[in-house]
């Protein structure tokens, strides 16, 4: 199959997957069900294009198993950081706000969007199947993956663990890899589809992806991801607005002294 007929092949699958995901949270009464889907939409998109591929084996296993790796932990970890509470309360506002034929809205702002997010941004695991091997970009972008496949899972355990502890209601986690970073698992993420991509430069082809994990990086850190997160944040922990003042943003750095006023 050549490339063309791959994407289109996988932009279809992928419409159909985020329908059913949304059939699903129709049926569940929860919208944030799109959440699971994420991670899985992505590693059913390199199965889906891994038999496809003209390159050579390595590089096309190594870029399916990488990607499945990382969706399905992502989808586990996110379905059962959701499961036994409410609505994520960023959804309840979206159908707040939605009016009439909400189910329609939801359909089309949230789970339509992100399956085409979804695709554009896997653009490289699919190019990298046309790849013509590893080489030393490719090895570069295993490492690459490594470091952000790292600081994603360690960063959310650190999380999951402050979150069960109940003396740390109320509190900001400023210790382990959140000492250097306010996020250090949308850091992680961004730095897995930029290794990813990395493994698709084998080729010109492959390199113009770029916008893909641009994209991905500028949701995280800019789009829906960050910003929404410390919105609620400031709000909610006291202690917050001095977390933000010491901490990066985005990439790790060593935290700033602080002078008291």
């Amino acid at each position: 199959m050549g490339l063309g007929a791959l994407l289109g092949l996988t932009a279809g699958v992928t419409l159909v997957a985020a329908t059913a995901t949304f059939g699903i949270a129709r049926l569940r009464g929860r919208y944030d069900t799109v959440d699971t889907f994420w991670g899985l939409g992505f590693a059913l998109v390199a199965v889906v294009a891994f038999p496809f591929g003209s390159g050579p084996l390595p590089l096309r296993l190594v870029t399916a198993a990488l990607t499945v790796v990382w969706g399905v932990r992502l989808s586990v970890h996110l379905h059962v950081r959701n499961h036994g509470k409410p609505e994520d309360p960023r959804y309840q506002r979206m159908v707040e706000r939605a009016g009439a034929n909400p189910g329609l809205r939801m359909y089309g702002r949230v789970y339509l969007v992100q399956a085409v997010i979804l695709w554009f941004v896997s653009l490289p695991v699919q190019f990298a199947m046309y790849g013509t091997g590893l080489g030393v970009l490719g090895w570069l972008g295993v490492a690459v993956w490594v470091l952000g496949f790292t600081f994603e899972t360690v960063g959310d355990a650190q999380l999951s663990r402050f979150r069960a502890d109940p003396d740390s209601r109320g509190k900001v986690l400023d210790t382990g890899l959140w000492r250097y970073t306010r996020h250090p698992n949308y850091f992680g993420d961004a730095c897995v589809w930029w290794g990813l991509y990395l493994l698709a430069c084998s080729t010109w082809p492959g390199a113009a992806t770029i916008l893909s994990p641009v994209v991905m990086t500028f949701t995280l850190a800019r789009g829906t991801g960050k910003p929404m997160l410390e919105k609620g944040m400031a709000q909610t922990r006291p202690g917050y607005a001095t977390y933000v003042e010491r901490t990066s943003g985005f990439v790790p750095l060593p935290p700033k002294k602080l002078t008291r006023r």
